[in-house]
């Protein structure tokens, strides 16, 4: 009997199997997203923004695991599309505050509606007992792998 491990095995692997789900997954999500001239990384920004009082573009990036440099360009191009505002922190004027304006709200709902419509089609063959444990499952690994 042989220990070498094939395709089957490679197939049959949870992390394998989330891998390739989580970039069709990705495709389709940045497609929808792109249509509201975003891309996925803005999204998680707007919905960074909304999970919090306003913060700092470092405090930003620290909590999302990310370097300053990348929320500074997220930032500048959604402030572009109106959907954040800076505004210097009257306690310390170097600091700049992040918020998302009206537009913003609109543009997280929008991109919220689309996640919501793509989880439907890639969960359709699913029952609702599997659905709600395929989502209980997943939520439970984000909370111990995922930045917080």
């Amino acid at each position: 009997m042989s220990d070498v491990k094939g395709a089957a095995e490679l197939r049959a692997t949870i992390v394998f199997n989330l891998g390739t789900l989580g970039a069709v997954a990705a495709d389709r999500f940045a497609a929808r997203v792109e249509a509201l001239g975003l891309k996925p990384k803005h999204a998680g920004l707007l919905a960074a923004l909304d999970s919090g009082p306003a913060v700092s573009q470092q405090e930003l990036a620290k909590r999302l695991g990310v370097a300053p440099s990348l929320v500074v360009a997220l930032a500048d191009q959604l402030q572009e599309l109106g959907a954040v505002e800076r505004v210097r922190d009257s306690e310390d004027r170097r600091r700049q505050v992040l918020s998302l304006t009206a537009e913003g709200r609109a543009l997280l709902s929008r991109c919220a509606d689309a996640a919501q419509d793509l989880d439907a089609e890639l969960t359709a063959d699913l029952n609702a007992t599997q659905r709600d444990a395929l989502e209980h499952a997943l939520n439970l690994l984000g909370r111990r792998h995922l930045p917080h």
